[in-house]
């Protein structure tokens, strides 16, 4: 198992959420962490907190990926400070919620900068470090079961993360030879503030459509971020992992039980 690599990770937009989740962790695993946050400066701090209760001493920036050129400084800035670089974690993403004919441009390329633009640079600045310092790592990218499947008013985030699924593969082939693998972490209905709910245990029932009957719990996802950051995945390279509670298996079943034509209209 290729444990070469540095004890440092970057986890982007790790204020709430996956993001915080995963920080903490990985912090948990032993890494020096750094966070990263769009607008939630006491989120990111309350991260931090948490990091260093494990132990470890964290490193904190702001990063809009609005602007992903200037921001992806940011991973050079953080490995810096912490000594090195093993991990990134591309986490940080913005949504939509518009039909596709009723967009303009400028909102189209604002989604695709921070969920697909953001990404890429952050990932080859990381890599680059990686195959510098000759001893590997790790990119774990945080893609949505819609890198997969349609949803209705999220053109540009389906089609980023779609890209960014893509873009994991082509990554994971180019730099498998330095001992970096790179991988995707596929979410579904996570109970976090992007999906309108709170960091919080989800109840037990409240979606009856998914297998599992509930929204996941972020640590659910953190925990296999952990995994395949660390030496024992280090034989998996250009996948996908969903984690969605089986909400993907539903599609022809869950179809074939809506009694209204609803879906259709946001």
């Amino acid at each position: 198992m290729n444990d070469t690599y540095d004890k440092v990770a970057i986890v982007t937009g790790a204020d709430s959420g996956i993001g915080k989740a995963t920080a903490v962790a990985l912090a948990e695993q032993g890494f020096e962490v750094g966070v990263t946050y769009h607008r939630d400066k006491d989120g990111a701090e309350e991260t931090a907190r948490l990091v260093r209760a494990t132990g470890r001493a964290p490193a904190v920036r702001q990063h809009d990926l609005t602007d992903p050129e200037r921001a992806a400084a940011v991973v050079d800035e953080l490995a810096d400070e912490l000594g090195g670089l093993g991990v990134l974690v591309n986490n940080a993403g913005t949504g939509s919620h518009e039909p596709l004919l009723e967009m303009g441009y400028d909102r189209w390329r604002s989604v695709l900068a921070v969920d697909l633009d953001g990404p890429f640079l952050c990932a080859q600045r990381a890599a680059r470090r990686m195959v510098a310092s000759g001893r590997g790592g790790r990119v774990v990218n945080i893609t949505s079961v819609h890198e997969e499947y349609p949803k209705m008013g999220s053109g540009p985030y389906c089609a980023a993360k779609g890209g960014l699924r893509m873009l994991s593969r082509v990554l994971a082939l180019e730099l498998a030879e330095h001992g970096i693998t790179v991988n995707a972490v596929a979410p579904g209905e996570i109970a976090t503030p992007m999906t309108g709910q709170e960091d919080m245990p989800p109840q037990t029932g409240s979606r009856p459509g998914n297998p599992i009957p509930r929204p996941g719990d972020a640590r659910e996802v953190a925990a296999v971020v952990a995994f395949l950051a660390g030496p024992a995945a280090s034989y998996v390279t250009g996948a996908t992992v969903f984690v969605d509670g089986g909400m993907t298996m539903m599609g022809p079943q869950g179809a074939s039980a809506l009694g209204s034509s609803d879906w259709r209209y946001l």
